[in-house]
Formats: C-alpha cells, sequence, structure tokens
C-alpha cells in the first residue's frame, strides 16, 4: 500500500527536474502574445523540461540556454514582444516575413546581447526608437518592407558594433543624416526604396571604411556625387540609381578599386566617363544609362572583365571599341538610344555568354556579327533604327534560346535562314522596315510560343504557309507591304486568340475564308490593295471586338452583309471594289460616303453611288420616289406633331406628370420610356454629374441601363441626319456647357461645340486621373486643373512629382508611356489629339511587351533590374 502512494505522489508530482524551465515559460507568454493562424508554434509542449527543441528556438551547447529565435515565414502576428528580452543569453532575432505590427517598442534596448535583429516584411509603423542605438551588442539590424515613418533619430550616430543597417522599403521622409557617417563599423547600408525629402548624398559617408555595400536607390537624392565616396576602399557594390543627381561623374570613384557593380542609371549625370576605368580589375557589371552622358565609350573600359555594361539612353559617339568583345564574361550590353556609329566587333559573343544584346536606336552599319549566340544563351537581340546591311547570320536560326528577336528599320537583306522562322521560345519576331525576300519558311511551326509576327515592308514572296494555323499563342500577324501572293490559308481561322491581321500592300488573291467569325478577339482586319474577289463574309459582322475594317482597292463583290451595322468601328473603308447592292441604311449616310467610293454597283441616298447606266430615265426614277418619300415624311411629321400635342393634353391629366421628360434615343432600343420613367427616384440614384443624376433602371426583361436625367434649364447639343449632312457647314453648338468641370475640353470656352476631339480630351484627364491618383480640379492646383498641373509638374520637378506614389514603381515604364498617352489626348490644340482607335492601339501596345521585371535577391536585398529597349519607352515631355 505504501508502494503505491509513493508511484502516485511521484506521478502526479513529478522531480524538479521534469518541469519546464524559467526561459521555456517566458517562451509560452511570448506565444500567448502572438496570433498563429498556421499554429506554427503548436509543437511548443509545456511538458518538455526545456525549449531548446522547440520549432524555431536553439540554444547554446555549454549552457543549454537559448541564444537564438528564428520564427522567419511563421505567419505570426502582433506588437513586438520584449518579453524576449528576459532570456539572458538571447544573441539573435528573426521575424522576417511575419504580420508584426504597431511600433518597435523604446523597451527593446533591455536585449542587451542582441547582436542580430531582423523585422524585415512586417507591419511596423511610427517612427525609429532612439533607443535601439543603446544596444552594445548589435551588429545586425534589418528593417526591411515596414512602413516606419519620420527622420533618423540623432543616437543612430552611436552605434558601437553596427555592421548591416538595411531600411529599405520604408517611409522614411526626413533627409539622409551626416551623423551615419559616424558608425565606422558599417559594412552595409541600404536606404533605398524611401520617400525622403530633397538631399544631397552626405559627404560624410566617405568616413565608413569598412563599407562594403552602399546602395541609395531612389531616395530622392539631388546635387552631384560626392568626391568623398572614392575613400570607400572595401567598397564593392554602389547602387546611385533612380535619383536627381546632376554634374559629372567623380573620377574619384575609379579609385574604388574593390568595386564590382556600379549602378548610377536613371540621373541627369553629364559629361564623359572619367579616364582611370582599367584600375577597376574587379568590376562586373557598370549601368549608367538614362543620363545626359556624352562622349565616347572608353577602350580601356571594354578591357575589363565585364559582365554586364548597361550606358543606354545618353549622347556617346564615335565607335564601339573593338575590345568589348574581348571581355570573356560579358552577358549583357546595352547600348541602345545613343550615337554611336561604326560597324559591330564581329568577334562579339565568340568569347562571352552573351543573353542580352540592344543596340537600338544608334547609327551603326555594316553585318550582324555571325558569333552572337555561340555560347548558345542568347536570349535577346534588339538592333532596331541603325543601317545594319548583308543578311542574318545562318548561325542565328540555330539559336534556340533566343525568346525575343527586333531587326527592324534597317537596310537588311536577302532570305531569312530556315531555321529562324522556327525558333521554339521566340514570341517577338520583328524585322520591319528592311528588304528581306524570299518565302516565309514553312519550319515556321515550330515557333510555339511566337505571339508577334511583325515582318511589314519587306519583298517576302510567296504565299502564306497553311502551317502558320498552328501557331496558338499568335496575336498579330503584320505583314504588310510586301509581295506575298495567293490565298490566305484556310488554317488562319484556327487562330482564336488573333487580335490583328494586317496583309495590306501586297498580292493576294481568292475568296476571303469561311469561319472567320471564330477570330473573337480581332480587332483590327486590313486587306486593302490586294486582289480578294468574292463577297465578303457575313460571319465578320459577328466579331464584337472589331473596331478597324479596310477592305478597299480589291475585287469584292455582291452586296454589303448586313450584319456589318453590329460592329462598333472607328475605321470603315470598303471603296474601289465591285461591290453592288443598296448599302445597309446605318450607313446610308454622308459621313460614310468615303468608305464605299468607287463601287460601281453599290446604291445609297447620297451623290457618289450607284453610277447611271439609265440614262435620264434612271434620274427621272430617282427625282420621283425621292418627292414621294419628301411628302410622306411631311405627312408623318406633321401627324407625330399632332398627336404629341393630344398626348401631351392626355398625359397632364395623369398623377404622375411626365409630360416634362424629353427622351431621344439615339439607337434602336428594346424598352420604353414608360418602363424608365417610373425607376426615376432617389433610391435608384448611382451618381451625380455637373448636368445631372445617374439612375440604375431594370427592366421588365431583367436587364440593368443606367439612365442620365439633365438637370432643369440645360440644353444639350446633339445632331439628327440632317444636320451631318451639313456637317460641311465641323456641327451645331451648344447654348449651354453640360460637363463636369475639369473634364471639359479648353475648346470649348470659344466654340462650345461638340466633337470627336472634345471626347478624346475628356478620356485623357481620366488616364491622367489614374496615373496621378488626383482629382480634375483641386485646391491644390489654384487657377488649374490637373491638364496644367501635371505639365507644369513634369517640366519643374519631373516625372516623379507626377506618378501617383501607391503605383507599383516596378511598372514605371508602362505606367510612363500611359502618361504620355494621357497628354497626348489632352493636347491644347484638338489636331493635334489621336483618334480613338489609335488611343486604344497605344494603350494595347503600352503592354504588349510588358517584361517581368524580376527581383533578385543578392546579399540580403532585393535588387530590381529593368530590361528596357528604346523602341519600348514612351517619352514624356
Amino acid at each position: 500500500m505504501l508502494l503505491f502512494f509513493l508511484s502516485f505522489l511521484f506521478f502526479t508530482f513529478p522531480p524538479p527536474s521534469f518541469a519546464l524551465n524559467q526561459e521555456g515559460l517566458y517562451l509560452l507568454q511570448v506565444k500567448a502574445s502572438l496570433s498563429d493562424p498556421d499554429s506554427t508554434l503548436s509543437s511548443w509542449n509545456p511538458r518538455d523540461p526545456t525549449p531548446c527543441n522547440w520549432r524555431g528556438v536553439s540554444c547554446g551547447s555549454a549552457t543549454a540556454s537559448v541564444t537564438s529565435l528564428d520564427f522567419s515565414n511563421f505567419n505570426l502576428g502582433g506588437p513586438f514582444p520584449t518579453l524576449l528580452c528576459r532570456l539572458q543569453n538571447l544573441s539573435f532575432v528573426s521575424f522576417y516575413y511575419n504580420n508584426i505590427n504597431s511600433t518597435i517598442p523604446s523597451d527593446i534596448s533591455t536585449c542587451q546581447n542582441l547582436a542580430h535583429l531582423d523585422l524585415s516584411q512586417n507591419l511596423l509603423t511610427g517612427e525609429l526608437p532612439h533607443t535601439l542605438a543603446d544596444l552594445p551588442n548589435l551588429q545586425y539590424l534589418d528593417l526591411t518592407g515596414n512602413n516606419i515613418s519620420g527622420n533618423f533619430p540623432d543616437s543612430f550616430g552611436r552605434f558601437q558594433k553596427l555592421e548591416v543597417l538595411s531600411l529599405v522599403y520604408n517611409l522614411l521622409d526626413g533627409t539622409i543624416p551626416a551623423f551615419l557617417g559616424n558608425i565606422s563599423t558599417l559594412k552595409m547600408l541600404n536606404l533605398s526604396y524611401n520617400p525622403f525629402s530633397p538631399g544631397r548624398i552626405p559627404p560624410e559617408l566617405g568616413n565608413l571604411s569598412n563599407l562594403e555595400i552602399l546602395w541609395l536607390t531612389e531616395c530622392n537624392l539631388v546635387g552631384e556625387i560626392p568626391d568623398s565616396l572614392g575613400r570607400l576602399k572595401k567598397l564593392t557594390d554602389l547602387d546611385l540609381a533612380i535619383n536627381h543627381l546632376t554634374g559629372r561623374i567623380p573620377s574619384s570613384l575609379t579609385e574604388l578599386t574593390s568595386v564590382v557593380q556600379i549602378e548610377i542609371y536613371n540621373n541627369s549625370l553629364t559629361g564623359e566617363l572619367p579616364p582611370g576605368f582599367s584600375k577597376l580589375t574587379n568590376l562586373r557589371n557598370l549601368d549608367a544609362s538614362m543620363n545626359h552622358l556624352t562622349g565616347t565609350i572608353p577602350d580601356e573600359l571594354t578591357r575589363l572583365q565585364l559582365e554586364s555594361l548597361n550606358l543606354y539612353q545618353n549622347n556617346f559617339e564615335g565607335t564601339l571599341p573593338p575590345s568589348i568583345a574581348d571581355s570573356p564574361a560579358l552577358y549583357e550590353l546595352r547600348l541602345f538610344q545613343n550615337r554611336l556609329t561604326g560597324e559591330l566587333p564581329q568577334n562579339l559573343g565568340k568569347n562571352s555568354p552573351l543573353r542580352w544584346l540592344d543596340v537600338s536606336n544608334n547609327q551603326f552599319t555594316g553585318p550582324i556579327p555571325p558569333n552572337l549566340c555561340e555560347k548558345g544563351s542568347l536570349e535577346e537581340i534588339l538592333m532596331i533604327y541603325n543601317s545594319f546591311s548583308g543578311q542574318i547570320p545562318p548561325s542565328l536560326g540555330d539559336c534556340r534560346s533566343l525568346n525575343r528577336i527586333r531587326l527592324g528599320f534597317n537596310k537588311l537583306s536577302g532570305e531569312v535562314p530556315a531555321g529562324f522562322w522556327g525558333l521554339p521560345h521566340v514570341y517577338l519576331l520583328e524585322l520591319v522596315n528592311n528588304s528581306f525576300s524570299g518565302q516565309i519558311g514553312k519550319s515556321i511551326a515550330k515557333a510555339a510560343n511566337l505571339s508577334l509576327l511583325i515582318i511589314s515592308k519587306n519583298e517576302f514572296t510567296g504565299s502564306l504557309p497553311e502551317e502558320i494555323g498552328s501557331l496558338d499563342n499568335l496575336i498579330q500577324l503584320s505583314a504588310s507591304e510586301n509581295k506575298l501572293t495567293g490565298p490566305l490559308p484556310k488554317s488562319i481561322v484556327k487562330l482564336d486568340g488573333l487580335g490583328v491581321i494586317d496583309l495590306h500592300g501586297n498580292e493576294l488573291q481568292g475568296e476571303l475564308p469561311s469561319g472567320i467569325e471564330s477570330l473573337k478577339k480581332l480587332n483590327e482586319l486590313n486587306l486593302a490593295h490586294n486582289e480578294f474577289s468574292g463577297k465578303i463574309p457575313d460571319g465578320i459582322g459577328s466579331l464584337s471586338v472589331l473596331n478597324y475594317l479596310d477592305l478597299s482597292n480589291n475585287q469584292l463583290t455582291g452586296r454589303i452583309p448586313l450584319q456589318l451595322q453590329n460592329l462598333k468601328l472607328n475605321q470603315l473603308n470598303l471603296s474601289n471594289n465591285l461591290l453592288s447592292g443598296q448599302l445597309p441604311p446605318l450607313f446610308d449616310k454622308e459621313m460614310f460616303i468615303n468608305s464605299f467610293v468607287g463601287n460601281p454597283g453599290l446604291c445609297g441616298n447620297f451623290s457618289g453611288l450607284c453610277v447611271d447606266r439609265d440614262g435620264g430615265k434612271h434620274k427621272g426614277y430617282v427625282w420621283l420616289l425621292r418627292s414621294i418619300f419628301i411628302l410622306a415624311a411631311l405627312v408623318f411629321v406633321v401627324g407625330v406633331v399632332w398627336f404629341y400635342l393630344k398626348y401631351r393634353s392626355y398625359k397632364k391629366a395623369r398623377a404622375i406628370d411626365k409630360s416634362k421628360w424629353t427622351l431621344m434615343s439615339f439607337h434602336k432600343l428594346g424598352f420604353s420610356e414608360y418602363e424608365i420613367l417610373d425607376c426615376l427616384d432617389e433610391d435608384n440614384v448611382i451618381g451625380r454629374g455637373s448636368s445631372g443624376k445617374v439612375y440604375k433602371v431594370v427592366l421588365s426583361n431583367g436587364e440593368a441601363v443606367a439612365v442620365k436625367k439633365l438637370w432643369g434649364g440645360v440644353k444639350k447639343g446633339c445632331c439628327d441626319s440632317v444636320d451631318l449632312e451639313k456637317a460641311g457647314k465641323g456641327a451645331k453648338s451648344m447654348s449651354v456647357i453640360a460637363g463636369s468641370c475639369g473634364y471639359i475640353a479648353p475648346e470649348y470656352a470659344y466654340t462650345l461645340r461638340v466633337n470627336e476631339k472634345s471626347d478624346i480630351y475628356s478620356f485623357g484627364v481620366v488616364i491622367l486621373e489614374l496615373v496621378t491618383g488626383r482629382l480634375p480640379i483641386d485646391p491644390e492646383y489654384g487657377e488649374k486643373d490637373l491638364v496644367k498641373w501635371v505639365c507644369t509638374t513634369l517640366d519643374q520637378k519631373g516625372v516623379d512629382h507626377v506618378l501617383d506614389s501607391k503605383l507599383d514603381p516596378c511598372f514605371k515604364e508602362e505606367i510612363c508611356k500611359v502618361l504620355n498617352i494621357g497628354l497626348l489626348c489632352t493636347s491644347p490644340l484638338p489636331i493635334n489629339r489621336p483618334s480613338m482607335r489609335r488611343v486604344v492601339k497605344m494603350l494595347q501596345e503600352a503592354g504588349a511587351e510588358n517584361q517581368p521585371k524580376a527581383a533578385a535577391k543578392k546579399d540580403g536585398k532585393l535588387t530590381p533590374y529593368y530590361y528596357e529597349d528604346a523602341s519600348d519607352q514612351g517619352s514624356v515631355a
């Protein structure tokens, strides 16, 4: 009995050696203070004697005390638990990529043994606590990717052992302080992508004699690069890109004998590259693109062991040093949009694993180097807008690594190598505006990834191969102004993703293929100036997104399909064919006359059509028919007026007075005004403008429509078919301007006339709203509106002060293109505004070649790389 009692006591109250130690109890309290939706800390067992085997916890081998807590990617949430500081030997803490919120507590200074603190990619807010500098052993501090704001505390100049300070992607809005130059132990300083106030690079940073990495990308830096940076003898990586730096590149940078990478792109630097680059024997990557540099590319620079050289969008002149081809590690060479002349070195790529080559928008001549793909690594070759001549080297026909080819606007000639048509990874093949000849190879069937085939303005012959129908990813086929013959391949109707077919200016013949209605995404069909015959397929009328149709100058016969009236076309041209019969009613208006001239058998109600084949007798019939029609119309109008007066008297007696409503239908509707009027109450209001309220109305058939009720007293301009006949005498004017302030085109003030260009202006204002994140009118603008504010700010401060800060900077190139489109649409002169069709095409082009901007993590930092070429960029004037 006594033995049983002792056993019961033993198992019920275990000896102290089996109880969780104090450090474990602290950690259980930490766990309780955090949210753990993924139960990542569920393995923490309170029955364990120590927490040393718990997930994320590490202990010292000698003391069995907790030394490290790594909670990376645990999805934990809540404030930072300073209770951790009670762990006396804790030296390593990482909450990387969690949801730690609130501010960094000031009592974090109690973690006296802490050497490594990583709170990057969390939700921290507030300012930097001055007590961080009171951690005597802190060597590593990473607060990247939070919402920390404010300025640096003065105490940050007193760190005793700090080697790494990273505050990338926060909201710091002061300036970079000079006292950071007092942290003599620093090896890495990364303050990139913060909205600092405009400020200079502190010359005191040159005192950081142990610094190896200095990243100040997009920090709103102004002024010149200080000479003192040349004293950083241990520096391996210098990144000052995307700022507003001016002046010359200091020659002191050539004293950075340990430097491997220099990135100073997208600034306003001027002058020449300084001499002395031959001393930088470790330099592998140099990116000084998008500045205003001049002079020639130094030969000493190209003799280095370069891997990447980016000097595009400057003003370099002269020839390219032949020695650049001797760099055995060169994989990236971007020199586009300069003024370079001469020939490319013919052994370029022979000794190096070249991947990206862009020499577009220069004045290069001579042949394409034959060894560009010698190492089998070439992915992009961009050589547009030069004067290259000769043939495409046969070796490029075997370069299976290629995915992007742009050789347009040169003087290249000869036949394209057979294998070149069928490269399996190429998505863009552009050969436009050269003198290429021969046929499009049947091997194109192997180009499974091809999306954009642009080979216009050459001398290609033969027919389009039937194999083109196997290119499932093709979205654009542009082969205009060649010498192509034969019919369209029947297989083309299989390309249900095709958006553009432009084959105008060839010698194609035969009938248009049946089944064209399967091309549901077709936006543009241009087959003008060929020899096509037969009828226009009815199926074209079912292409719901088609807005450009040009079949002019062919030999098409038969009637115009009535189904074409279903299309919403910005461009329609069927002129100079052999079409006959009566025009569809929608097109039987003088505004469409240029779309149908040159068809002898085509008849309509305006001059220029239906050539008189029966002499005066035919004219007499036409005159009689028109007289009858006019008389009938007059009787009809009188009857309608009489009926309206009677009807209005009747409606006045109704309880709901609807006589004050005037409804005008601009196209055929499937409902009556009575369904509308009963729904115009405040419960259905969905918007308001300066000219009236907008209501949501649900019809009896279940469809929903938006109805705008104009304010009383406002008369809005409109025009009917009679007005259109008098168009030559631009259009009716409005008695009162209807529209919201900020969207109204400036010409309204002196013409009071409505036309397409006025709508383009309003659309442009909407684009500027989206890009800037601002309202069309705002007291901040003073007497200006959004358009004038954008133009003024661009001139005085640059594009970075215009763009919405919430937009992802990785897509800055595309955003600038859209901004430029908005500026074109809001041009003060209506004649300078593009058509809506052109606007749509420009917006499509802005994203058609959107390249992924890879964010490569290197040495603890996410560094964006931008792969651009001159032809892809929009200019923001």
